[in-house]
């Protein structure tokens, strides 16, 4: 009951703010923050890192590569544009696919993995072009929500290889993949 109390205490407590509208800051700093700060782009980036953990070590760095060259690609593509239409509806749902694949504890075929974390890595980085702060630099803004992805990605492949260690943390990690998916549902309907 305890911990039904404390993820409903959460989800409320993120729910005023689960996207990263605005940016903090110029150049390097926007671009790092976008990702950390905007809850809806932490919790999807940190999935595709403990999903990455989850497939082995092979995955670890062939699906996060996949979401930041598409991220890449795609926040270019966002520089100076209004965004599309359920843009941000794909970004939340990008964060209810990712907790529930955690959850689910599969080990998903690489090439769909791979395939997966592309055009979740395309939502994520047109919405972080397109709120590019108009006085920053395009390739210093990017540089830095780059270098804000990959924290996030070392960060989760680590905490996902430590609780992949015994089963009581392998089960644990399912939690949160859970709780993340929930997480996403409020994204969504906020």
């Amino acid at each position: 009951m305890k911990k039904i109390f404390l993820s409903t205490f959460l989800l409320l407590l993120f729910s005023v703010s689960m996207n990263a509208h605005g940016t903090h800051g110029t150049g390097l700093m926007a671009g790092l923050s976008h990702p950390i700060l905007g809850l809806d782009h932490l919790l999807a980036i940190f999935c595709v890192g403990l999903l990455s953990a989850q497939m082995g070590i092979k995955s670890s760095w062939m699906v996060p590569l996949a979401f930041a060259i598409t991220m890449l690609v795609s926040g270019w593509l966002g520089i100076g544009t209004e965004g599309f239409m359920c843009m941000e509806e794909g970004i939340a749902l990008s964060v209810i696919v990712m907790g529930i694949a955690v959850a689910l504890k599969k080990k998903m075929n690489l090439v769909a993995a791979i395939l997966a974390a592309g055009i979740i890595g395309f939502f994520h980085g047109y919405a972080h072009g397109v709120e590019m702060p108009e006085e920053s630099k395009a390739f210093v803004y990017i540089s830095g929500f780059l270098l804000g992805v990959a924290i996030i990605f070392l960060v989760s492949i680590g905490i996902g290889n430590v609780l992949l260690q015994n089963k009581i943390n392998s089960e644990r990690m399912q939690y949160v993949g859970a709780f993340i998916a929930g997480m996403g549902l409020v994204i969504l309907m906020g």
